[in-house]
Parts: C-alpha cells; sequence; structure tokens
C-alpha cells in the first residue's frame, strides 16, 4: 500500500477478511508519524468500523486526535461563568428576534449552538474547521435531542458560502475564537469575512466589543519560564534563541510577581467595524514602584451584549489564564522614569517592545 496516496476503495472488505488488517494498522502509524492527524485518524476508524474494540486501533487513533484536539477544550467546557454570561447572551438576542438564523463559528463541541437552540432559535448552523471535532459536535448535538434544529458543518467559516452553507445570511452570530490574547485564533479577520460573506446587513454580531489590557510585572519565576543562563556548571544561554518572542498562556496568580504599573487599555476593537489590519500604539507608563521588569501581562475584555462581559482578569479563574510576554533582557523600572511601551499586533498576535535604558546586567 502507498503511504503517501492511501487507498480506501476495498479497505473494508479488506479488514472484514482479516487478510490486511497488519498493514491498516501500519499505514495508520505511519500516516501519524508523518504528522498527518487527521488522515491517521480515519485509518484506525477504518478497522474500527469492523473491530470496534481494536486496541491497537483505539489507541492509535486517541493518540492522533490528541494532536490535532487541544486540550484546553475540556478545560474550556468546564469553564462555569464563561458558559453561564455566553447562555445569558444568547437568550437576550435570540428573544429579541425569535426567527434569526444563528451562525456559531468556531462551533467546538457545539455548546453555544444548543444554547442558541434550547433558547428557541429553530435554524442554527454550526461550523467547525477541525474534522474531528465537527463530526463529534454532530453526535453531541444529536444525542442532545437539538439536531433539527442545529446543522453542524465541517468547514473553515471562511470557505462557507450562501447559499452553499447557509441558506441565507445569518441574523446572529456566535463566536468565541479567541485565545488568552483575544487575537490569537483569527478573530479580527474571522467576523470581517463573515460580515461581508454570511451575516445579515444588521445583524447582531457576538461578542460585539473587546479591548486588550496590560500590566508591568517582576517575576523572576514568569523569567525562567523562557530564559536559561549558567547552570550546573555549564553557559545553557545559547539555549534562548529557542525561547518565545511573542507571548504564552499562564496564570499570573499562580507565580510569585509584583505589579510595577496599573492596568491600561492597549488595543480597542468594535467587531462591528473591526478588521485584521496591523495596528501599532505607544504608551507612555508611568511605573508604580520601582524593580525589575521581567515581563508585559496582558489580558481582554469581551462585551457580548451590552452589559454582560466575558474577560479572563488576573482575578478571575478564567481557562483562558492570562498572556504573558517575556522582556529579552530584564529591566529596572522606577516611578520617575516613564517606560516607553509600543504595543502592536498583525492581526493575529499582540506583542510588546520596551524602550529603556535601565538594562539588568
Amino acid at each position: 500500500m502507498n503511504s503517501a496516496q492511501p487507498q480506501t476503495q476495498g479497505a473494508v472488505t479488506e479488514i472484514r477478511d482479516g487478510l490486511e488488517l497488519g498493514e491498516f494498522l501500519r499505514w495508520g502509524r505511519e500516516l501519524h508519524h508523518q504528522g498527518r492527524y487527521e488522515d491517521a485518524a480515519r485509518a484506525f476508524e477504518l478497522i474500527l468500523g469492523m473491530d470496534a474494540d481494536n486496541q491497537e486501533a483505539l489507541i492509535g487513533r486517541n493518540r492522533a486526535v490528541r494532536r490535532s484536539v487541544p486540550r484546553w477544550h475540556w478545560e474550556m467546557l468546564h469553564d462555569e461563568e464563561r458558559a453561564e454570561l455566553y447562555d445569558r447572551a444568547i437568550r437576550q438576542a435570540v428573544a429579541a428576534a425569535p426567527g434569526a438564523m444563528v451562525l456559531d463559528i468556531g462551533a467546538g463541541s457545539g455548546l453555544l449552538a444548543m444554547m442558541a437552540a434550547r433558547a428557541g432559535a429553530r435554524d442554527v448552523v454550526a461550523c467547525e474547521g477541525q474534522p474531528s471535532v465537527a463530526e463529534t459536535a454532530a453526535r453531541v448535538v444529536r444525542v442532545a435531542g437539538y439536531d433539527d434544529a442545529v446543522r453542524v458543518v465541517s468547514k473553515m467559516s471562511t470557505r462557507m458560502t450562501v447559499p452553499g452553507d447557509l441558506p441565507r445570511r445569518a441574523d446572529l452570530l456566535v463566536t468565541e475564537i479567541v485565545d488568552c490574547g483575544l487575537l490569537g485564533e483569527g478573530i479580527l479577520g474571522t467576523i470581517a469575512h463573515a460580515r461581508e460573506h454570511l451575516l445579515a446587513p444588521d445583524a447582531t454580531i457576538m461578542p460585539s466589543r473587546g479591548r486588550i489590557i496590560a500590566q508591568l510585572i517582576e517575576s523572576e519565576p514568569l523569567h525562567r519560564k523562557n530564559h536559561v543562563g549558567k547552570l550546573y556548571g555549564f553557559d545553557l544561554a545559547p539555549f534562548n534563541r529557542l525561547s518565545t518572542l511573542e507571548y504564552f498562556d499562564s496564570r499570573l496568580s499562580k507565580h510569585e510577581h509584583r505589579t510595577l504599573s496599573e492596568p491600561m487599555t492597549v488595543f480597542e476593537f468594535d467587531f462591528y467595524t473591526a478588521d485584521a489590519r496591523p495596528q501599532r500604539t505607544e504608551l507612555t507608563v508611568r511605573p508604580t514602584a520601582a524593580g525589575t521588569m521581567h515581563a508585559v501581562a496582558f489580558w481582554f475584555e469581551m462585551e457580548l451584549l451590552p452589559g454582560i462581559v466575558v474577560d479572563n482578569a488576573p482575578e478571575h479563574d478564567s481557562h483562558w489564564k492570562q498572556a504573558i510576554q517575556c522582556l529579552p533582557l530584564p529591566l529596572h523600572v522606577q516611578p520617575d522614569l516613564p517606560v516607553s511601551l509600543v504595543a502592536a499586533h498583525d492581526g493575529e498576535c499582540v506583542r510588546f517592545e520596551v524602550e529603556s535604558e535601565e538594562v539588568v546586567a
């Protein structure tokens, strides 16, 4: 069997006859090793279709799925505050427009789409670009008894069309394609595309607004998550060429730290008009205490509807955690010396640069 172009015709018959089981298992493992995790999962699914208890295929499929389905899905589903706020906003929006067609972008498990159906929406299209997740969402919807109102489309929203995937333009957009830094899953470009191609002119967009808030941080433990120096008698600093230049997620409260400034709004977005064009802003920050600045911590606030706000601020136990960008070199800061902070985003990622002469040796 040619693993580069696997042939599935006749595969089920071969597996049923028990003649090629070992070959199909090897095919699945080879696809996995090539990084073709979706194809690997499908290969193992072929085997499980005929032999549901085959342990090698069960484990192989699970390993492939784990590579393509992030673990944060489960933590997100247990984020009760986030779910309750979205549920309240969805109920309010559906009640205001009972006949609305709802589009859920980045449906994941299908939770938000089912919330819309439970609130009374009769036409809900849930699009999910990850095939394994989309297939599972369809099962979740069916088991929950909402498949008469919710249709799952296994496709990126930017490839959807009207009337091909949507019978008409949607009246309500519900989405949560955000990471800890708000922009990392492409919310700006995705909503801009939806406004142009998938939504009615007067559609309700949820979330409607968002803003990014940042703060200067002193934290040697956070610095060590992204930098190394002399240890165990060796200079390991050259390894820092592989460190993260942008942000990573971490729960600020879990690390010893001091805040060195007040929180400040860096960017604000109106999702009814915003697009993914890069932005840059220069801020003058006056430190509130003297110390060593190791990082900029930032987070977001999203207004779903007026008065209903979701955020991942450090004081909240959100599944999103906070975004942390470590400085290449720590900086001395003090209240009488303002810090020049440059914030920029390329439509998907926020990055900070700090200008100062007070570098820690």
